[in-house]
């Protein structure tokens, strides 16, 4: 292979693994963030988690609060000579109140109404970015809200909070901002973009390392081999980008009594991301283990001639140990792509490839000998 066709495969290599970190990053925000299922999944782990429940707990229970004069009801309730300790009373139920919501927030009723409050901030969302109505908001006012109202109310009831004293909580108590006007056109365009690039840019990666490999006239093995090894080096850059954003994040937006619910809320937000970066180490190192299974070498020869009576000679059995040991793979589902169709098909089809090229090299093998 000439020195300038040579440079044209690195070349394509090189783009083909820069775009996929690129498109890691889009098709994990169009699974994570716009799909619903992937978000209901997402906040039920949030909000099983020990460290968000006590941030949560927190921030309820500062809600109320904030937004009812606890002391005054607890006026009303005590006897005449103990009323003046009414506020120290309230103070000192502040703690024992966090605990009580906690131990709420971890029955399976009251996380319903989380994962419930949570996937319709998650639909009116969705709903904004993509330009459309519906779930009790329009485009035109462009404020999307979690609304944990309701939560906060029942957490109140179930404290002992008189109704008439829950009753003037502002309706806008335990509602978070997501998303505000001003940032409308932005996020919508983004989202406009996402969609595209995360579907564009996979098949242009495809497309280029296989390009890559069609120039490599002589050397398509190696050439095999280096996208093997380029796919390592974008899932490990995948997993390294992952850590350092969330560290950003976390120190960004979290303070330090909410860190570990910030870094529990990462790690569960950014799962699928983890999961594709682990994929594409997976795969690279699967292509490049049958690179060198297909190599010259002594103990790749050795394991061909091994392999043949099966591989070479028994197609039926070797291609029912194939599927069997796949179906099992799909079965366990360790990544999210082993858990849709395109992901299935398309390893699939990768994997009947090699499958078909090894039998092919190891019957022009058992010919010359």
């Amino acid at each position: 292979m000439s020195t300038r066709r040579r440079a044209a495969v690195w070349t394509l290599i090189v783009a083909a693994s820069v775009i996929a970190v690129i498109s890691v990053l889009t098709t994990w925000v169009n699974r994570q963030m716009l799909d619903e299922d992937s978000w209901r999944k997402a906040s039920a782990e949030l909000i099983e988690d020990p460290a968000v429940r006590e941030a949560l707990s927190v921030y309820i229970v500062n809600q109320l609060y904030d937004n009812v004069d606890v002391a005054s009801d607890l006026e009303q309730r005590l006897p005449t000579q103990l009323k003046p300790l009414a506020g120290t009373v309230a103070g000192a139920l502040r703690q024992p109140a966090t605990d009580a919501v906690n131990r709420l927030l971890d029955t399976p009723r009251v996380q319903q109404l989380w994962i419930e409050a949570s996937s319709l901030a998650q639909e009116k969302l969705v709903n904004v970015l993509e330009n459309r109505t519906g779930a009790g908001i329009t485009t035109g006012d462009g404020v999307v809200t979690l609304d944990l109202g309701e939560l906060v109310t029942q957490l109140g009831t179930e404290l002992g909070l008189s109704s008439s004293l829950l009753d003037r909580i502002p309706p806008d108590a335990g509602q978070i901002t997501v998303l505000r006007s001003d940032q409308l056109a932005a996020a919508q365009t983004a989202v406009k973009a996402l969609k595209v690039l995360s579907v564009a840019l996979f098949v242009l990666v495809f497309a280029l390392y296989a390009l890559a490999v069609y120039l490599a006239v002589g050397e398509r093995r190696r050439t095999l081999r280096n996208v093997g090894w380029a796919l390592v080096l974008v899932g490990l850059v995948v997993l390294v980008a992952r850590r350092l954003t969330g560290e950003y994040a976390i120190n960004a937006l979290t303070t330090p009594e909410s860190e570990a619910a910030g870094k529990r809320a990462w790690l569960i937000g950014s799962s699928i991301l983890g999961q594709i970066g682990v994929a594409a180490i997976i795969y690279g190192v699967i292509v490049v283990a049958g690179t060198v299974l297909a190599g010259p070498t002594v103990r790749a020869t050795a394991a061909r001639r091994w392999m043949a009576p099966v591989v070479g000679d028994r197609a039926g059995i070797a291609w029912g140990i194939v599927a069997g040991a796949y179906l099992l793979l799909i079965l366990w589902g360790p990544t999210h792509a082993l858990r849709t169709v395109w992901g299935i098909v398309l390893l699939a089809a990768l994997l009947a490839l090699g499958v078909v090229a090894l039998r092919r090299q190891m019957v022009a093998e058992s010919a010359q000998t």
